[in-house]
């Protein structure tokens, strides 16, 4: 089949276009990445060459986040040859409202949480008929890269992960409801709801937030209150990977921090947090990870998903410290595949990261059993052949 990938100015997209490239090559499939930063013509990447491989029939257009499907021009090209669009959502879909409900014909959505699945399947259901869950995955290193000794690394602690002041987003949100002090009301209601009750997802803590608040709203509106949590979603995020990261400082733990904005955290001085660099390619970052003991995860309030973050950690042989959510507590076993701690309960956290340091054995056979796993079921090789399985699939319907 001919396949159209493509690279945008996410770097991250970029190197996971990178590794579906690879697989779908491997497959026998035809293969053009194009770059939507709109390079000059003479780069094998451009739109020039892009016409010439678009003068045939193309199959498929794989991207994350509706990058692909933004343009009027491309979506008639995708409609024009039948194209089987398949957008990856990387993000909440509470994002993407205008991609949702305007899009190609034949189009293939997939969720990395299953709350988000459920999410499109009960407001956009009218628009987007194809939406299913699949998981993050992770990247299998190069053969000829030898696995250093668990004893032997580098760091302890390593969390790899951007960071804003919560109050930051908030801010944000009070300046695009100025006029609109109810509103305002209403987002740190719903903050603060989030805080005392971490298993709450954000559309639950919408519900919930209006009944506290005693109001109604029709289904149009309520679909923007969705859509401008966006904010919240993201203070929520940053002011749990604040706590988390507060607790093992606060702990004398020797952790080092990889990533934008750790020098606005308020553990910043301790003599124990170490800050790394700000900001490196995708695939650095899994050379830092294969050189920490335990690489730290914090999930994006995703409480029914995946993250990237853990399947790389056990593929670089490191052991993976998480929260979790109902995907992950059906899949692994804490203390087997993987080492799980609790949102609610974090003083707990800095004993269980001891005990993982003092004990190298039990680490390295959790980590064995968890690479192993993720060998076998959560590498791009298979979410080559979901994405494959999934258009074979819908091309039955049509």
């Amino acid at each position: 089949m001919k396949i159209v990938l493509f690279y945008t100015d996410t770097e991250s997209f970029n190197f996971f276009t990178d590794q579906l490239a690879e697989q779908l090559n491997i497959r026998g499939h035809e293969v053009f990445i194009l770059d939507l930063m709109n390079p000059p013509a003479e780069d094998p990447h451009s739109y020039t060459n892009f016409v010439q491989f678009a003068s045939h029939k193309i199959d498929i257009a794989v991207c994350f986040d509706g990058m692909c499907i933004r343009d009027e021009l491309l979506i008639g090209i995708w409609d024009a040859w039948n194209t089987i669009v398949v957008d990856i959502l990387m993000d909440p879909p509470l994002r993407f409202h205008p991609t949702l409900k305007k899009h190609s014909k034949n189009y293939l959505l997939f969720c990395c949480d299953r709350d988000h699945v459920e999410y499109v399947n009960r407001y956009f259901s009218d628009t987007v008929s194809h939406v299913a869950f699949m998981p993050h995955v992770g990247t299998v290193p190069k053969q000829q890269i030898s696995v250093k000794p668990y004893e032997k690394r580098k760091f302890d602690i390593l969390f790899s992960a951007t960071y804003y002041r919560p109050e930051n987003k908030l801010t944000e949100m009070e300046q695009v409801f100025c006029d609109n002090k109810d509103m305002q009301k209403f987002y740190h209601s719903m903050y603060r709801n989030l805080i005392e009750d971490s298993a709450l997802t954000t559309e639950q803590a919408v519900f919930y937030t209006l009944q506290q608040l005693g109001w109604s709203v029709p289904d149009d509106t309520l679909k923007t209150v969705f859509r401008c949590a966006e904010y919240v979603d993201w203070a929520i995020r940053m002011y749990q990977r604040e706590q988390v990261v507060s607790v093992l400082a606060k702990a004398g733990l020797e952790l080092y921090l990889l990533g934008r904005g750790w020098e606005n955290h308020s553990s910043s001085k301790y003599p124990n947090v170490h800050r790394l660099t700000d900001r490196i390619p995708y695939a650095q970052t899994l050379t830092y990870m294969a050189d920490a003991k335990i690489n730290l995860n914090v999930f994006p309030w995703f409480k029914a998903g995946t993250h990237d973050r853990i399947f790389n950690t056990l593929l670089q042989h490191s052991l993976p410290l998480t929260d979790s959510s109902r995907w992950v507590d059906e899949h692994f076993t804490d203390g087997k595949d993987i080492v799980l701690y609790d949102l609610k309960h974090l003083s707990k956290l800095p004993a269980i990261t001891e005990k993982l340091l003092e004990n190298p054995s039990v680490a390295e056979d959790i980590i064995e059993n968890g690479y192993q796993k993720v060998l076998r079921e959560f590498t791009w090789c298979n979410c080559t052949d979901w994405i494959l399985k999934a258009v074979c699939s819908y091309k039955s319907l049509l």
